[in-house]
């Protein structure tokens, strides 16, 4: 990969909860514009990975982070580092839909208010184009009113999303983000996907095989806080290096 295509990388970054090690010297770069799923048994470090990149994991007593994560080539874990303009840069979705409980306009308003907007025009404009880009708009634009969580499931995990897009962060994280949706709802998000990373770098977690072959540009395989194995999608699903790789992906074991 060309150094300047790099939106993401992660050196030699191991993790602690206490004197529990979870993640061990993770070395992995992600592209710009480009759709990275983690993969692995649960337990194996795939979430506490995602959580270091926007610093989640912070909040958590006793916790600490060894190795480097740089975003554009700056590390996070610098001590003047502002971590406030990183969770801005870097969103999160969550697999169970978490919308606030306000009105589905303020739902994507709110974020947007926190930071300093206060133009009445500016923010109905982005609140438009939010829900447009999450194929949401059609759905609620008659009752941008109502409360979030009359909204189905599928539409609360889309809110969500835009949500996340509105401020306009760099990166967007999501943590198995369909494993709670019906079909034709996960649909909609791993389509959603595939035109967001047009504009934005995607690291997903996700205990499915299919939906990570499907949406992926590269497969991350995680095993007991390790990496085992990191390629593009179409090789780690069809010639993966490792013996572990395959039996994972075949359902040998998981």
């Amino acid at each position: 990969m060309a150094q300047q295509n790099i939106k993401l990388k992660a050196e030699k970054l191991s993790f602690f909860y206490g004197q529990s090690q979870a993640l061990f010297d993770i070395d992995l770069e992600v592209e710009s514009n480009s759709v990275m799923a983690l993969i692995g048994p649960s337990g194996c470090g795939k979430s506490t990975f995602i959580r270091c990149i926007n610093r989640m994991n912070d909040i958590i007593p006793n916790v600490r982070a060894q190795g480097d994560l740089k975003i554009d080539n700056e590390s996070i874990f610098t001590p003047n580092y502002d971590v406030t303009q990183l969770r801005r840069n870097v969103g999160m979705v969550f697999q169970k839909s978490n919308p606030f409980p306000k009105s589905i306009f303020e739902n994507i308003a709110y974020g947007l208010k926190i930071n300093g907007i206060r133009d009445r025009y500016h923010i109905e404009k982005i609140v438009e184009e939010s829900l447009k880009r999450t194929a949401l708009w059609d759905e609620v634009k008659d009752r941008l009113g109502d409360s979030a969580m009359s909204l189905s499931g599928g539409q609360q995990q889309r809110l969500c999303i835009a949500r996340t897009i509105a401020v306009e962060p760099k990166i967007i994280l999501m943590d198995e983000p369909a494993s709670a949706l019906d079909p034709i709802s996960t649909q909609k998000i791993e389509e959603l996907i595939l035109d967001l990373k047009k504009n934005y770098t995607i690291v997903i977690v996700t205990h499915n095989m299919q939906q990570a072959a499907r949406v992926s540009d590269y497969t991350a395989f995680f095993f007991m806080g390790k990496l085992i194995e990191v390629n593009k999608t179409e090789v780690i699903f069809t010639k993966p290096e490792k013996q572990m790789t395959e039996n994972y992906i075949t359902g040998k074991f998981g």
